[in-house]
């Protein structure tokens, strides 16, 4: 009895291998490296965590994240900004920077009750008009 496979197949023609056009390319093993990870190997890569199920959408290079806050809600907060020093009050005008509270940009949404001054980098022409028709000011910083 052969101790080793070499020696148990030599003189035959395929060595175990089939027939001899089975050993020619990667088909007789069901294509080379991660081919077949979802189909036919779909279990040995599952088993390691590695099953790629493709890309979907896009990612911009240089995306832009700006803070949002909409002007109702900064209404909301106007009593806790002037007890934490984040507003001042002049007479009836409230004046906030959007800066010290970490926005960037004010949109239009909610209500406004007050007449508030407030600087930021950025405005939405909603939150423009709301914040004019009841009297305060958009500073663009």
């Amino acid at each position: 009895m052969p101790v080793n496979k070499r020696s148990k197949y030599r003189g035959s023609r395929t060595c175990g291998g089939g027939t001899h056009k089975n050993r020619r390319g990667a088909g007789n093993r069901g294509g080379k490296g991660r081919a077949g990870h979802r189909d036919h190997r779909f279990s040995h890569f599952l088993l390691l965590g590695e099953v790629h199920n493709g890309k979907h959408g896009f990612h911009a290079k240089n995306p832009y994240n700006a803070n949002v806050l909409d002007v109702g809600d900064i209404d909301q907060m106007v009593d806790a900004l002037i007890a934490s020093g984040n507003a001042t009050m002049e007479g009836d005008v409230v004046i906030i920077d959007a800066g010290q509270i970490g926005i960037d940009k004010i949109l239009g949404g909610g209500k406004i009750t007050k007449m508030m001054n407030i600087s930021a980098k950025a405005f939405s022409e909603n939150a423009k008009a709301k914040l004019e028709e009841m009297g305060g000011q958009a500073l663009i910083v």
